[in-house]
């Protein structure tokens, strides 16, 4: 059984295709699933996860008084020209893309510049860990429900139980050291643009993934999403006091959250997009505040209650069974 039905991810390269080309209904290989697909899809989604679940931590050194919305924008700006300048193919996409496609490409650069000015804000007034639930948890539900909506795909029982339990788990283990009492209070305004986010995080996931699925090349499609978007956050960036750019600690903190969190994370990401299909990707990056709280544990010396240990379990698990290809599950029944 496939995560979704009718469609998948199709096999893809940063190779430039047809714009026409059209994949296979069952996806990448479908009667022979490998350990190929597993390192081609879910690992290097996984791996992206792993690098944005560094953006918390590199984000907090920025210098005092630098706006949020404003290390997410230098971080995305400086990144996604980058992704734009470096992927073959990416200047010419446009002009390869059918009229409706390109209006996926505006849709989709859109939603890039969303999410930075959206869930940075978000943190800043709820705290890390309910925007981080907020957000990543409401993604891959938010996937799911559009892509059924927009015909990509409907999700399968097995895909809602796993995803049920990587968002019960992911919630469990972020908002368990606050069972206690003491934590940040929850902000209505700070909960929507979670949300929003999360939404912003649904939509570039689908267009990536679509339009990938039609034989245009990871690399470009990343490249022109992320370089549209680019341009769309600099207003955010420039219409504030952007001095704490031009100092020592604040050049490293908008370097590396370009370099590492966008340019290479999103690489994986998009990468990951050609073997397995966004609903299922936006799943395993529920991965990312996992990695988040084991390096705490294992780096800064961090205690986690019972509760997060277990929805670190939970999550795992849900994760697990996700990216288990679907001939290694027949062959387990």
């Amino acid at each position: 059984m496939s995560h979704h039905t009718p469609t998948q991810a199709p096999a893809c390269s940063d190779a430039p295709t047809h714009p026409n080309t059209r994949p296979a209904p069952g996806g990448t290989s479908p009667t022979r699933p490998s350990t190929r697909r597993v390192l081609g899809g879910p690992a290097a989604v996984v791996a992206a996860a792993v690098l944005w679940g560094t953006t918390g931590t590199v984000g907090s050194l920025a210098p005092s008084g630098a706006p949020a919305a404003a290390v997410g924008a230098a971080g995305l700006a400086l990144g996604g020209l980058l992704l734009l300048l470096s992927a073959p193919g990416s200047r010419t996409l446009p002009k390869r893309c059918t009229g409706a496609e390109r209006r996926l490409l505006v849709l989709g650069a859109l939603a890039v510049a969303g999410y930075p000015v959206t869930f940075y804000p978000a943190v800043a007034r709820t705290g890390v860990a309910v925007a981080t639930v907020i957000a990543l948890g409401s993604a891959p539900v938010l996937t799911g429900l559009l892509a059924w909506l927009t015909g990509q795909a409907r999700p399968t029982a097995h895909w809602v139980c796993a995803t049920a339990a990587a968002v019960v788990g992911c919630a469990a283990l972020v908002l368990g050291p606050l069972a206690g009492g003491g934590g940040m209070p929850v902000d209505l305004g700070g909960v929507v643009l979670a949300a929003l986010a999360g939404l912003s995080y649904a939509v570039y996931s689908l267009v990536g993934g679509r339009l990938i699925a039609r034989g245009h090349p990871s690399g470009a499609v990343m490249g022109v999403l992320f370089g549209g978007a680019a341009l769309l956050v600099l207003p955010v960036l420039l219409s504030g006091d952007a001095g704490w750019l031009v100092s020592p600690r604040g050049a490293a903190v908008a370097g590396y959250l370009a370099a590492v969190t966008t340019f290479l994370a999103y690489r994986l990401f998009g990468h990951g997009l050609c073997h397995t299909t966004a609903q299922t990707a936006t799943t395993l990056t529920l991965a990312e505040p996992a990695v988040a709280a084991v390096l705490g544990v294992a780096v800064l010396g961090e205690r986690l209650p019972v509760e997060s240990w277990c929805g670190l379990a939970v999550l795992g698990a849900g994760l697990a069974v996700l990216a288990l290809p679907a001939g290694a599950r027949r062959r387990r029944r």
